[in-house]
């Protein structure tokens, strides 16, 4: 894990470790992580995080997967946070919109991967929190959620692959996707010419809404009725060790009709501060 302050509050993981907790309170947000290695590789965590402060009411959640089979899949979820942390802090002390500031630091880092000219990328998913809205920034195939107290799922994103396109348009349901042979397939990442920011709408937050932002690690293990009982309620650093410790536990030992894939794992939570 990684941690600085450097005209904001920073809650970073940076894919080298084997395994990393953190928290953080930013601009009225409790916000927990969770980073794992895959169980069954020796390899570095590809995966890469940060959570940081934005301006006076803004918190930006992020999380990097990099691309595994590529070359310097590491490398390229490094470049993107690290990009991020030079540019974010620059960019609130400006005034400059948050939206405008998340897709200039994605351009810019997938400018610099682009560069590397060794086939490196990765994915990304974005949850810009300013005040009482949420807005996703999605490429790739990490998720985000914005789930009620009571268990209802306000908002995901789209995974960027056939299937969850295929989802998406309602000729697949989950529960298939989850088993479908082409769900690993991933049509759009940082660091490749023909990259494409989706940028979702924006959401109302209420009081006790829960953000996460995940790597496909999670969703890739745990049903989405698994992960919003464990994520919707409950002291948020158990949320996030409970949602790592339940996907590892299904990488190791799958169970009967339960999806299973061995892969690096990180978990963003955050939950306004009860006051």
């Amino acid at each position: 894990m990684s941690a600085t302050n450097n005209k904001a509050a920073f809650l970073g993981f940076l894919g080298d470790s084997e395994f990393a907790e953190g928290q953080l309170v930013a601009n009225g947000f409790e916000i927990h992580g969770f980073s794992a290695r895959s169980p069954h590789k020796q390899t570095d965590n590809e995966d890469s995080a940060l959570a940081m402060s934005y301006g006076e009411n803004g918190v930006i959640l992020a999380v990097a997967d990099g691309a595994g089979g590529l070359p310097a899949g590491r490398k390229a979820s490094n470049t993107l946070i690290e990009t991020f942390i030079e540019m974010l802090p620059d960019a609130a002390q400006a005034a400059m919109p948050m939206r405008v500031a998340i897709i200039s630091a994605i351009e810019e880092s997938n400018r610099r991967i682009q560069e590397f000219s060794n086939g490196s990328a990765t994915t990304l998913t974005v949850a810009g929190i300013e005040g009482d809205e949420l807005r996703h920034y999605q490429i790739g195939d990490s998720v985000a959620y914005l789930v009620g107290q009571r268990g209802k799922l306000k908002t995901q994103t789209m995974q960027h692959s056939p299937v969850g396109f295929a989802v998406e348009a309602g000729l697949m349901d989950e529960k298939e996707a989850m088993t479908h042979e082409d769900r690993h397939y991933v049509s759009n990442f940082v660091g490749i010419a023909g990259m494409r920011i989706e940028v979702g709408s924006a959401i109302r937050i209420s009081a006790r809404d829960t953000i996460l932002v995940a790597s496909d690690g999670l969703a890739d293990n745990l049903h989405i009725g698994e992960i919003i009982d464990i994520a919707r309620a409950g002291p948020l650093g158990q949320c996030a060790e409970e949602l790592g410790e339940a996907s590892l536990a299904r990488m190791t030992m799958p169970a009967a009709n339960s999806p299973s894939k061995a892969d690096d794992l990180t978990v963003l939570i955050a939950r306004r501060c009860r006051t």
